[in-house]
Order: C-alpha cells, then structure tokens, then sequence
C-alpha cells in the first residue's frame, strides 16, 4: 500500500461532519464575505497566539506583502530574509518595491543565521523576515538581537508553522508581525486559499485591516493603495474547527517524529531542534549526499517523497539582477542538493513509518 507524503483526506474524513455542517450553515446564512466566522476565527486566533490581534486574508503572499506595508517598507527599501525558502516570502517583500536581501542559514535548523543579517545590514535595511521553516522556529530572540539596536521591526513568515513554540511563545507572535498561509497542505490548513497577519500592536493590525480592504476603514474613503484580500467565511468556518485539534494533531505529528528517529537509517541527517523549540513538522525534511538514490528507492516501494526548494530564490530568474551564483551562500547550496521530505501527517502508524525507513535505507545501498 502506497504511503502518501500528506493525507488531505484522512484528516478530513475526521472532521468530515462538523465540516460539512460549518460550510452548510454559511451558505444558508447568506453571509460570506467578512462574517462572524471570519472575526471569530480572527478572535481565537489572536487568543492562541497571544497577539493583540490577528487578521485574516486571502493567502499568505498577501499576508507577508500586507505585513510589510502595515510597517512603511516600499520602493528602495531592503529586508533581509533566507534564500531557502518558497518563492513567495522573497516575491511578497518586492510586491512592496524593496528589494530582499539574502543571507545564509544555519547548518543544523535551515533556518536564518542572525550572524549573517548583522553582516548584511546597511543604511536601506527596513525590516527582517526570518522563515519558521518546515513547522520550527528560527532563532527569535537572535534576530530580535540584532534587529532591536537598529530599531528595524522583525516580520516573522510563520506559514509553515502553526502551532510552533519558541521558549513557550507561539509561532506567530515571535516578531513584531507574524504571517500565516492556510493553503491546504500546511498542518493548519483550509479548502482553498487563506492566510493570516498578527501583530502585537494594534496600531498594526488595523492598518493590516485597512490594506486589506482596499486601504479603507469604513469602505467610503480609501486612504491608501491597498488590497482585495479577505479571508472568505467558508475557509474561516472550516479553520476554526480544524484549530480546536491542531494540537492534538501537531503531538501526533511529533510522534511521529519520534518513531522516524528510532527506525531511521543513521546515516540520514534529521530535522534538528534546538532545546526549549517545539517542532510542528509540517514537513519533515532528512538530508543526505545520496537524496536522489533515496527518492528513486522510496517511489520504487510506492512511498511518496519530494525535494524542496531545489533552487533556491537566489538562483531563481525573477532574481537574477542581485547577480548572485552558486556558492554566495554554501549552506543553502547544499540544503537544496540534499534534503528530502518523506510522510508526515497524524495519521501515520507506526508500521508505515518503518516501511518509510525501510524504503530510506534501500536507497543508501
């Protein structure tokens, strides 16, 4: 039997009933743009995160853009970010007319390498945006280290992190803003598109609300250049049931984890995390030299695999007038040859994590 990278449908055949009566309810209600499922998944949210407030809209590209102009960042700006990351966190930062700037990640986490912002500061630095990358947070308070003395306001891309801890402090409220993607493969994840801006100060959120609404307070004076960008009631009515056992499925997810140690060939590198971090493992990504063999092993024994990121965004076209190469930055040069994501959701047992392992281990022969 096929083992899936992500299992869509098992998680909503759990949820299947009270889904289906949530999506019910809001198409009898005639109510489906900005409705109380929108501001009640917006309450809870904040609540979980400890936020000042939180404001849906519609996906997380939009969610980092809108960020980012909520802080002032526009045209011959720059924010610092990773290369090894989806496209989006770099696309949303030039949406905005800045330019990103990339520095290296670390070794062990994949995630920024404080050292490398403070090399890479200069007098048109506006911002930060580490990447939560894979469901762990980057190294909040030595971003916030180094970004507090130049007064640069930190904006985390928690879009792959829902539920995340950094010293007992959620992904999501580790920056001065915070931004989340609910596209349906993320562990917190909606039927369509959907993303999320939080934000300490509430300053912030309602200017994120304003941007998201065509820079508009009361839909009669726009007093700004903003967005068509909502998170719609059917997603929100489905994320604020998925949120009452995100964290029942983050522990499974981590069980998982667990037994992925113990069956693992050792020779694989595994997702590291950092003590006092929890890891959510919206992917669970091993490394090794030999990730092609291991990907053509795992799909010859019908287990699902992919390589993330392959190119990273220095690489990438739509980049090329930075005029970086191969080997500007080694670390992530060598996290794109070699990582590999394998299962990961709540509903794997453990017999299949060890036909996974088992398939891991015939592609090092």
């Amino acid at each position: 039997m096929a083992v899936g990278l992500m299992d869509i449908k098992g998680q909503y055949a759990a949820l299947q009933d009270r889904i289906e009566a949530a999506v019910l309810d809001v198409l009898r209600s005639g109510r489906v743009i900005l409705g109380p499922n929108v501001k009640g998944f917006e309450e809870d949210a904040a609540a979980y995160m400890g936020t000042a407030g939180a404001v849906g809209v519609a996906n997380g590209t939009d969610g980092l853009t809108i960020a980012l102009r909520a802080l002032g960042v526009g045209h011959g700006d720059e924010v610092i970010t990773v290369p090894f990351t989806f496209y989006a966190t770099a696309e949303a930062i030039a949406q905005t007319g800045a330019m990103p700037v990339f520095v290296d990640i670390l070794p062990d986490t994949l995630c920024i390498d404080p050292a490398a912002i403070k090399r890479a500061l200069t007098p048109r630095t506006k911002a930060i945006m580490p990447v939560d990358l894979f469901g762990l947070p980057a190294d909040a308070d030595a971003v916030r280290a180094v970004a507090e003395p130049h007064g640069l306001p930190v904006v985390e891309d928690a879009c792959q992190a829902w539920g995340a801890t950094y010293d007992g402090r959620r992904a999501g409220s580790l920056g001065d803003m915070g931004v989340f993607s609910f596209f349906p493969t993320k562990n917190l994840g909606g039927y369509g598109d959907g993303g999320l801006v939080t934000a300490h100060s509430e300053v912030l959120v309602q200017r994120a609300r304003e941007l998201r609404f065509h820079g508009s307070k009361d839909k009669k004076t726009f007093t700004d250049i903003g967005f068509n960008s909502r998170l719609d009631e059917l997603q929100a009515a489905i994320l604020r049931i998925e949120l009452e056992v995100i964290d029942e499925w983050n522990t499974r997810r981590a069980q998982v984890a667990v037994w992925y140690d113990e069956h693992l060939p050792r020779e694989v590198l595994r997702p590291a995390v950092p003590q006092g971090l929890t890891h959510v493992y919206h992917l669970y990504v091993l490394r090794h030299p030999q990730r092609d063999a291991i990907a053509a092993a795992c799909r010859e024994r019908h287990v699902d695999c992919a390589a993330y990121y392959t190119r990273p965004l220095q690489l990438q076209p739509a980049f090329a007038e930075l005029g970086h190469k191969v080997g500007d930055f080694p670390v992530t040069d060598a996290a794109a040859e070699q990582n590999l994501a394998i299962p990961m959701h709540p509903n794997l047992t453990e017999a299949q994590v060890q036909e996974v392992a088992a398939a891991v281990a015939a592609g090092l022969t």
